[in-house]
């Protein structure tokens, strides 16, 4: 069984809303789809041995003006499906409230990480205004999902989502789980590079950007870095992730079960790093 990291549950039902879809669609520059049921969601879940969905709203009070699913319906999904779902609350870093927002949804929603992207929300990762947000992520030893790289949201600059423009706040905060998505695509190297400078720092495999999944993964894992540098060098620090709806989990891990990866390495891949990164959940 594995675990996504990486989920958008823009087409779930239960908070799928035309008004809403309509916001979601101009800001994360997806097509009309959906709704769908949960019977729907869970059958294509178990289709891809997929056992549970790391949930990632994301607050742009300040950018556009609301937000892309919220830290309330995160909680409330996780609230009715508690062994499928893991939620994470978002808090835009320019809000004059964010350590108040974030905090609540980690004592009160029962938030199990921080979601951050910062060209969709246009700030750095040094920026004084993310202080704050490091020191509660490591009183309540939350770990982050830092959204970097290439991002296909509009109005999103990719200058932000640099791995080195997110170095420095990964090396001042060693004691904060931080995983930046999408290996940061296209800079699979520098991403590799901060992974062996530092333990905390994490990615996950969702890279479906040219090609098929297949093609994108088998390039990733065997020629980006050469055919073995997961399970030699970095075995406890790349997890899994699919980037739903944008992309679906079940091809992601039909691409991973080409790679032919050893048993200790695929369940690395797949299960064990997310919990750790979760906080061994």
């Amino acid at each position: 069984m594995a675990i996504d990291v990486n989920v958008h549950p823009l087409l779930y039902k239960s908070i799928y809303s035309e008004d809403d879809f309509a916001f979601w669609e101009r800001e994360f520059g997806m097509g009309h789809m959906g709704p769908m049921e949960y019977d729907e969601v869970f059958a294509e879940l178990d289709y891809g041995g997929i056992e549970k969905s790391v949930l990632l709203p994301l607050d742009l009070t300040t950018t556009a003006g609301g937000w892309i699913a919220t830290n309330e319906q995160m909680a409330s999904i996780v609230a009715d499906y508690p062994d499928r779902f893991v939620g994470f609350a978002s808090v835009d870093p320019n809000r004059p409230d964010a350590p108040e927002v974030l905090e609540r949804a980690f004592m009160e929603l029962g938030a199990r990480g921080l979601s951050l992207h910062p060209a969709k929300q246009c700030f750095w990762m040094t920026d004084a205004c993310t202080e704050p947000l490091f020191e509660l992520c490591q009183k309540y030893d939350r770990p982050m999902m830092v959204d970097a790289g290439l991002s296909w949201e509009p109005n999103a600059p990719t200058k932000y989502g640099h791995p080195l423009a997110i170095e420095e706040a990964i090396m001042n905060h060693p004691k904060v789980r931080m995983c930046l998505s999408h290996f940061a695509w296209p800079w699979v190297r520098e991403t590799v590079m901060l992974m062996l400078k530092y333990p905390n720092c994490y990615t996950e495999c969702s890279v479906l950007y040219l090609d098929s999944p297949e093609e994108s993964i088998e390039r990733l894992f065997k020629r980006d870095m050469g055919p073995r540098w997961f399970q030699r060098s970095l075995l406890h620090q790349v997890m899994f992730g699919s980037n739903t709806p944008r992309f679906r989990a079940f091809k992601l891990i039909r691409a991973v079960d080409a790679l032919g990866l050893p048993d200790y390495a695929r369940e690395a891949l797949l299960t064990a790093n997310a919990l750790e990164y979760l906080g061994g959940e």
